[in-house]
């Protein structure tokens, strides 16, 4: 197979980001119809069938084995946590506020890179962190913006969804952490879409999933969600491998804002000015977070 040029793999990588920034509004929709459970077990099985032909399999006696028990249990929860809490939102709006929950996750991820991975930081991590936190809250506050009352009273709406998505951001923190280490170059990535594929059927199964109900619409979110997920993901693989990984990664900490714009075109919910700029805001944090150690490999 011939291999993109630079410029083709970095426009495809870019193409991953948009793929999976229309994830949150897609799971929702197909939520609406399937039910929590029912319609995450359908997107992974989708999904999962789809790498299977894109990424292909990587034989288990192939990875490291830290790499696969960590790897599966890590990425397999945080699944569960960002498919359950979009899921089990109570309205578009929340949904879109349990998504940018979620996307506290780039943060984390190189906060964790700094206290476990050995990455060198500078004092920027820390105004990085309290910009992301701030953004949350300014996203959770509703209309009045950073209000605690108001964000507390959110939260306390719906503690499933919300508590699920901050599990999920820590969680794939750690993935991220911990795979950096131990794959050894090897990708499980369709044998944990397969594992989460699994679980959720599990769980369905076990303790009762609600009646699915089909139309012409959820079948089309679910199409596209499956899509969403496998190509992007080998998407993203070739655009890391050849094309420019800076600029990707740059591209990346947008993800929150391109996905609540998605998602309030999908879900026909409209969003205040507060909700942006707390977006923007978790934006910056993650960038901040990024500076801190991009100053330090410079220094």
């Amino acid at each position: 197979m011939r291999m993109p040029s630079k410029k083709g793999a970095t426009l495809i990588g870019l193409v991953a980001i948009v793929l999976w920034s229309s994830l949150v509004g897609l799971i929702r929709s197909v939520s609406e119809g399937l039910g929590a459970t029912g319609g995450a077990a359908m997107i992974y099985t989708a999904a999962a069938l789809l790498l299977r032909v894109t990424v292909g399999w990587t034989p288990l006696r192939e990875m490291p084995r830290r790499y696969l028990y960590w790897g599966s249990a890590l990425f397999v929860s945080y699944e569960l946590c960002l498919a359950l809490s979009i899921g089990h939102a109570h309205t578009g709006q929340q949904a879109i506020e349990v998504g940018m929950v979620n996307y506290l996750w780039p943060t984390f991820t190189m906060l964790a890179a700094i206290a476990f991975n050995g990455q060198r930081a500078n004092w920027l991590a820390v105004p990085g962190l309290l910009l992301a936190l701030a953004g949350i809250c300014w996203v959770l506050g509703g209309e009045q913006g950073m209000d605690l009352a108001g964000m507390r009273a959110n939260v306390e709406d719906n503690p499933l969804s919300y508590g699920l998505a901050l599990a999920g951001a820590f969680i794939w923190a750690a993935y991220c952490t911990v795979t950096a280490r131990i794959a050894k170059g090897k990708n499980g990535i369709t044998l944990f879409f397969m594992l989460t594929a699994l679980a959720l059927w599990v769980k369905y199964l076990a303790l009762g999933g609600v009646e699915m109900n089909w139309s012409v619409s959820t079948a089309v979110h679910l199409a596209l969600a499956a899509a969403a997920m496998g190509f992007g993901y080998a998407a993203w693989n070739i655009g890391i491998l050849h094309g420019n990984v800076t600029l990707l990664a740059g591209a990346s900490y947008f993800t929150p804002v391109f996905s609540a714009a998605l998602a309030a075109l999908m879900l026909r919910v409209p969003l205040t000015a507060s909700f942006w700029m707390g977006a923007l805001t978790v934006c910056a944090g993650a960038i901040v977070c990024w500076l801190a150690t991009r100053v330090t490999a410079r220094a």
